[in-house]
């Protein structure tokens, strides 16, 4: 079944063939290895030794041709990187490593030398006056913005540590009067607000106004945040409603270099509660009110939107097992995005051949269908204003507050009982994860550090060196009671509770978890074997993650950690987690 190896599948091509009991995997050699899925309960198996056999190849020119795809966006679809969307155009590499220094908060800061200012400055200088080198990248709007705004709010208002360091200063100072001459005013404002930064004075800074109403309201909010301060819930959503969606690729009907600066400024500061629900909340009605699953039951996952790029990443896998015992799942996120630019769900299920272009009223119906009963939007689908943001997110090398917010949205909601599990990496976001799932009304929430902030926890042992904040496998949440427990604001009585989960405690063996290194083939192979009975690092984790999830959000018949492990095992055993999956990839083309 070429569908396995086909970003986007030919549904009229004879090839193209789900059946419940048996498919065909077609490699770039013209081989087929099937896969037998029974339609009863004896186990599932994969006939060659081993699922890497089954994806290890990459389509090739001819079935590139025969299915009208252009090579020049697939390069290797079994790479996370060859995701990228070639209309977004490549960033400055200099400024990039420079704004990953000094784009990031008050502690993480690392101050550049006066040598490394200099060559940012001069690439910034040569870029403005058209005097590149071969094979330099100009330098973008978005990029000025997101890099004059970190220096400006370390100037402003960051601790001694952090702000300039000499080396900076004395660069700045040599340059400026060129800067002055040679950028816009816009960049001039973000590099120096009120004329008091630099040693040389300008007016520029403090009488910029913007051009027209929605730069206007932009600019007078950013000053605001490059001197250190926050903004009100409403002032956020209008910025964001004024500006969004960018009409094509990072342009837009303001400055993007003063709305790149504004993002990277809010994260800088770190953003408020009422900061953080206005990015969440402020495009909920951009399709109208969500469609309302008839389900008993579902979780939204929030998975990172930047991937994974190193381990394995197993929710799209123990979404299929939750699905076989009435536990609906519902995953969303994108094809590609910075600045990980790690492996998606979407690029998984695209991989195998599934329509990723689905609405949320038709992912509404994979939840009802009792073959499936597990989703996957995408942004591009369910939000695209926030979704338009994909290209300028890249040049601003740091993650904007939608990175958090986004991971807390209900693109689809149910009759039954509701819940968000996210995932986390810096210390201090736990809580406004928590606070925006309160904040959307759900029974449950859960916040999981998993590996590289995912939602996958592990099952190997903790390393002795000390990390810092909370370690792998930290979990906290809330969950609806039946009797009073603890009040709420809203009236809904909760009780709440954190835990470091430790997979031996539960008869896990330790192992180390298994390494992807960005290849969508790796991670569908190991998924796909674990699916099919192979016992080992991979199908611990599902059932781990499966069986944890369930018994901290308070699913029914998850009360107890071992049945809810041993639910998780048979859901795979049985062969019904494979078959879901499977039935997922033909009814998102049927729907």
């Amino acid at each position: 079944m070429n569908t396995l190896l086909n970003p986007n599948p030919n549904l009229s091509s004879p090839n193209f063939s789900i059946r419940a009991k048996k498919l065909r995997l077609l490699t770039n050699s013209g081989q087929q290895i099937s896969l037998v899925a029974p339609a009863n309960k004896t186990h599932t198996s994969i006939r060659s030794k081993r699922a890497d056999s089954i994806v290890r190849c990459v389509l090739d020119s001819s079935i590139i041709d025969q299915l009208g795809l252009s090579e020049s966006g697939l390069h290797n679809p079994s790479i996370s990187t060859s995701y990228r969307s070639l209309d977004i155009p490549n960033p400055n590499q200099t400024l990039l490593d420079a704004q990953a220094r000094v784009c990031t908060g008050p502690t993480q800061t690392k101050p550049l030398t006066e040598e490394q200012t200099l060559k940012v400055l001069d690439t910034i200088l040569r870029s403005a006056s058209g005097k590149l080198g071969v094979g330099e990248e100009e330098v973008s709007r978005a990029q000025l913005g997101a890099f004059f705004a970190g220096m400006t709010i370390r100037a402003n208002c960051f601790s001694e540590a952090t702000q300039w360091s000499e080396g900076e200063t004395r660069a700045m100072n040599v340059l400026w009067p060129r800067l002055i001459r040679e950028l816009p005013a816009d960049i001039i404002f973000i590099a120096d607000p009120e004329g008091s930064i630099m040693g040389v004075g300008t007016s520029i800074g403090p009488q910029f106004v913007g051009n027209g109403p929605n730069e206007m309201r932009l600019v007078g909010a950013l000053r605001e945040v490059l001197a250190g301060g926050h903004l009100g819930f409403e002032e956020v959503q209008g910025v964001l409603r004024d500006v969004l969606p960018l009409e094509t690729g990072m342009q837009g009907n303001v400055s993007e270099s003063l709305f790149s600066a504004f993002l990277i400024g809010q994260r800088m500061n770190r953003e408020t509660d009422r900061e953080l629900k206005a990015y969440c909340l402020a495009f909920d009605q951009e399709h109208g009110p969500p469609p309302v699953a008839d389900v008993k039951s579902l979780t939204h996952y929030g998975e990172p939107y930047d991937g994974n790029t190193r381990f394995f990443r197993s929710t799209l896998f123990v979404a299929a097992v939750r699905a076989c015992y009435g536990e609906a799942s519902l995953l969303h996120g994108v094809e590609y995005m910075s600045p990980k630019g790690g492996i998606t769900e979407e690029q998984m299920l695209k991989f195998i051949g599934a329509n990723t272009h689905l609405s949320p009223l038709q992912t509404k119906g994979l939840l009802e269908d009792e073959d499936v009963g597990f989703g996957y939007l995408s942004q591009r689908e369910a939000r695209p204003s926030l979704y338009s943001l994909r290209g300028l997110r890249e040049h601003i090398k740091k993650r904007p507050p939608i990175a958090t917010s986004e991971k807390v949205q209900q693109f689809v909601r149910a009759r039954g009982k509701e819940a968000i599990v996210a995932g986390f990496y810096h210390e201090g976001y736990e809580d406004p994860l928590l606070m925006l799932m309160r904040r959307r009304g759900v029974h449950s929430g859960l916040v999981v550090k998993g590996e590289e902030g995912a939602l996958s926890m592990t099952t190997r042992v903790r390393s002795a060196q000390a990390t810092k904040g909370p370690p792998v496998n930290y979990c906290a949440g809330f969950r609806s009671l039946s009797y009073p427990f603890v009040s709420e604001l809203d009236g809904v009585s909760r009780e709440s509770f954190s835990v470091e989960v430790n997979a031996k405690d539960y008869g896990f063996e330790p192992t180390d978890t298994p390494r992807t290194d960005r290849s969508v083939l790796r991670n569908i192979e190991l998924g796909l074997a674990a699916l099919s009975g192979e016992k080992g690092p991979a199908y611990d984790r599902i059932v781990l993650n499966a069986g944890m999830v369930d018994h901290l959000l308070g699913c029914d018949g998850a009360e107890d950690v071992s049945a809810a492990l041993d639910r998780a095992r048979e859901a795979i055993d049985s062969g019904k987690a494979l078959s879901r999956l499977l039935n997922y990839v033909k009814a998102s083309h049927r729907i």
